[in-house]
Order: C-alpha cells, then sequence, then structure tokens
C-alpha cells in the first residue's frame, strides 16, 4: 500500500508545479511578433531579448497598418491569443503575485489534506495523517468575497478607465503635433512671398513677383527642421535618458548644423529652445504679418501638447487610490483560496481549487496590471515614429512649389489693377465698421462720398 505520506507530497508537488507563470528569465531571447517596432532605432532583425519589465516596452510600440487590421480581426484570434498564454509579458510580469497566490491555494489544500482527511486514488477514505484537537481544516465562508466583489470590481474599472484615458489623452496630443506640423509648414509654403494680407486684394504683380529659389529653399528648409526638431525634442523630454540621449544627440548633429544642434542640446529646456528657434526663422519668411499670425497660431498649440504631457508625465493617477486598489486585491486574492476550498468538494480531495486560485489571480492581478502599464503612456507610444513621419512629410511639403510658379496671365493682372482700389475701399469701410452698398463704387460721384464717409468715421475714432 502507498505510504500517506508518499502521496501526499507527490500530490503537493504537482499542484506547486501548476504555476506557470513565476517569472524566469527576462533576458530570453524571442523571436518579435509584429513587424512594425517603432521605438528606439533598433535593428528588426535582432531578437527581442527582453520579454517583460521595463525592457520590454521599446518592443509594445505598435502603429498598424492594413495588414495589421486584418490580422487584428482574424477568426483565429481567440485560438492565437490562448497558445500564447503562457508567454505573456503581462502574465510574467504579475508572476510572483500569482505563485504567492497559488501557494497559499497549495498550502489550504496540503493543511486540509493532512488534518482533515484524504481519499487515496483507489476512491477509500483515510482518517488524517495529524491526529490532534487543534490540526483541523482551515477555511472562510464565500459570503465575504461576494459582497466585497462588487467594490473590487468598481476599483478596478476606475483604474483602468483613468489609465487608458491617459493613454487616449498622449495619443491625441501627438496626433495633435502630426496635423499641425503640416499645417503649418503648407502654409509656409504656400504664402512665401506675399506680403499682402489674407482677404485683401493683393496687386498681382507683387504676389507674382521673381523670389530667390535658393533663399526660398534655404528657409523653408529651416522651418522644417526646426519643425522636426521641436517634435524631435519633445519625444527626447519624455523618453528615459538612458534610452534615447545618444541617439537624440546624434540625429540633432546629422541634420542641423553644429551651432544649431549645440543650442538646442545645451538648453535647459530642449523643447522650447527648439520652439524659439522655429518662431525665429517664422519671422525671417517674406509674407505679411498676418500671414505669420496665422502660422504661429500653431506653435501655441505645440506648447499646449507639450504642456499636458508634461502634466501626464509628472502626475500619476493618485497614489492613494492605486495602492488601495493594490492593498484591497492582494488580500481579496490571498485569502481567496480559503474560501473556495469547500466549493470544489466534488473534484478529488478539492484538488481543483488549486488551478482554480491560480486562473483567478492571473486575470484580476493580470487587470491592475494593465492599468499600471497604460498609466505612464510615453514608453510604449512609437514617438520615434511619429517624429520621423513628421520630419518626412515637412520636408515633402516645403519641396512643392509655392505661389511664385503659378503666373497670372497679363489680361488677368490688367482687370484686378483697375479693380483693386474699389475693392480696397470696400475693404477698409469694413474694417472701420461702415456699410457699402452694393453698386456704391460704379459711380466717381459715389466713390466721393465713400472717401468722405471713411474721414468722417476716422475723425469719430
Amino acid at each position: 500500500m502507498i505510504s500517506r505520506f508518499t502521496i501526499a507530497t507527490a500530490i503537493l508537488a504537482a499542484a506547486t508545479q501548476t504555476v506557470a507563470f513565476a517569472p524566469a528569465n527576462k533576458h530570453a531571447v524571442l523571436s518579435s511578433s509584429t513587424s512594425i517596432n517603432m521605438g528606439p532605432p533598433i535593428d528588426p532583425s535582432a531578437p527581442v531579448t527582453e520579454t517583460y519589465g521595463e525592457g520590454s516596452r521599446k518592443y509594445r510600440r505598435t502603429v498598424y497598418t492594413h495588414n495589421e487590421w486584418v490580422k487584428h480581426r482574424s477568426s483565429d484570434r481567440f485560438v492565437s491569443n490562448l497558445t500564447t498564454l503562457t508567454g505573456s509579458g503581462i502574465y510574467k510580469n504579475i508572476g510572483k503575485e500569482v505563485l504567492a497566490t497559488t501557494s497559499v491555494a497549495a498550502f489550504v489544500w496540503a493543511w486540509n489534506f493532512v488534518s482533515g482527511g484524504y481519499e487515496d486514488f483507489s476512491g477509500v477514505m483515510h482518517d488524517p495523517l495529524i491526529a490532534s484537537k487543534w490540526a483541523t481544516e482551515i477555511g472562510l465562508p464565500l459570503t465575504i468575497f461576494t459582497t466585497l466583489s462588487p467594490s473590487l470590481g468598481l476599483l478596478l474599472v476606475f483604474r483602468t478607465n483613468a489609465s487608458y484615458n491617459r493613454w487616449d489623452e498622449a495619443r491625441k496630443f501627438w496626433g495633435l503635433n502630426i496635423n499641425h506640423t503640416r499645417d503649418l509648414n503648407r502654409m509656409a509654403t504656400a504664402w512665401y512671398g506675399n506680403d499682402s494680407s489674407p482677404g485683401s486684394a493683393s496687386a498681382p504683380k507683387q504676389i507674382a513677383k521673381a523670389i530667390d529659389p535658393a533663399e526660398r529653399e534655404y528657409l523653408l528648409g529651416q522651418v522644417s527642421l526646426f519643425t522636426w526638431a521641436f517634435v524631435r525634442s519633445m519625444k527626447r523630454h519624455l523618453s528615459p535618458p538612458d534610452e534615447d540621449e545618444e541617439d537624440y544627440i546624434a540625429e540633432l548633429k546629422s541634420r542641423l548644423s553644429p551651432e544649431q544642434a549645440d543650442a538646442i542640446i545645451s538648453a535647459t529646456h530642449r523643447p522650447n529652445r527648439a520652439l524659439f528657434d522655429l518662431s525665429v526663422v517664422i519671422e525671417k519668411l517674406p509674407m505679411h504679418f498676418m500671414r505669420k499670425n496665422e502660422i504661429n497660431k500653431n506653435l501655441s498649440i505645440f506648447e499646449d501638447t507639450l504642456g499636458g504631457s508634461e502634466r501626464l508625465l509628472s502626475s500619476p493617477v493618485p497614489l492613494f487610490y492605486s495602492r488601495h486598489t493594490a492593498r484591497f486585491i492582494s488580500i481579496w486574492l490571498l485569502f481567496l483560496p480559503f474560501a473556495l476550498y469547500g466549493q470544489f468538494g466534488d473534484s478529488w480531495n478539492h484538488i481543483m481549487m488549486i488551478p482554480a486560485s491560480l486562473l483567478i489571480s492571473v486575470f484580476l492581478f493580470g487587470i491592475e496590471e494593465l492599468a499600471t502599464q497604460l498609466e505612464e503612456p510615453f514608453t510604449i507610444l512609437p514617438m520615434q515614429g511619429f517624429c520621423d513621419k513628421i520630419g518626412a512629410n515637412c520636408d515633402e511639403i516645403v519641396s512643392w512649389a509655392g505661389q511664385d510658379v503659378y503666373k497670372i496671365p497679363e489680361e488677368v493682372i490688367e482687370q484686378m489693377e483697375m479693380e483693386r482700389p474699389e475693392l480696397e475701399m470696400k475693404s477698409n469701410l469694413a474694417l472701420l465698421g461702415g456699410e457699402v452698398e452694393e453698386d456704391v463704387v460704379e459711380e466717381p460721384k459715389k466713390k466721393r462720398k465713400i472717401l468722405k464717409k471713411l474721414l468722417r468715421i476716422g475723425e469719430g475714432m
């Protein structure tokens, strides 16, 4: 007959081996699962060497294209996700917590096994291995946990929602950067050399005047460069120094002049310095100041996205909320095996309560871990990819032909020259708050009336 202690030892060893998510060597080599890793510059053929923890965050900076969306919607996604369950970086990151919960479950099972009697493999019941009045089965009523479950659920929902909103806000900030960098360079390119105010009757010869191509290429190239320098400095500002500092300095020195690069690199607040340099370049563009004001509105938006990102980076979800949630879920899961033991009486010696405790702890600790990983969004956003895209887009936009290339026919110029004084009188009268009739500029006498009205309005001001 098999020894009771041999049976107990074998079962306990098998139970403790069910912990599949305990952390192993986090530097184990693993091939990348996506073809679009837009983090720091890395060799795409190099294997992923950190599968979980802080080092793995740079491999989560994926950008979807149509191919990735097709795979994302695939009907095989459930099978694929289940087969990669034990390789998940999220689950490996909570390996210690899951191991602790499963160890408590294994202890509860083993103690009740030796103190409350057991059933052998033949289905025969045996007396307790420890015959003592103090050696009794341990357990807790399940009511305690069912009562606390709604509260725990609310805490986890609020925690994950707050963290996701932070990630979403950071992504929208970078979306604004992408949109308004394009807008800035588009306006600078299209308005280059236009000294007229927006909406006025511009002198066509003034618009079509010859522009020095070399000067135009240089100034617009500077606009593109410093636009890129700003977003690249913002990316560095929001990234860990040990990850991005060397690449940042190398990129700036490769694209900017030594003086320009050194001025930004040596600045205390690099994004502000890059934004200042961009403002100076915009001020040098030959165009009407009202057009420059329109372009400078984009720079104010850049300040907003930079300030909002700094707020997210420096201000986490209130620590007392995160700590209370972590303590709540830890205590709830560590004591759950005491209540689950009686619920699995139909299984052999209640053995199924151990894998049940493991799975419950994996999923609940996993929810809290997801919230923690999302809470600081910048090291999982593909900011390097955004910067590269912005740089390429801006370089392309400033290479397009501006107004100086599109010549106005001579007959159109003559007609506009004839109409220009009348249109300007209408425009000036409207600016001063007066009203003008539709046909008032058709007769010379009525033109004089307009001038007199302009003088009266000017004297009243």
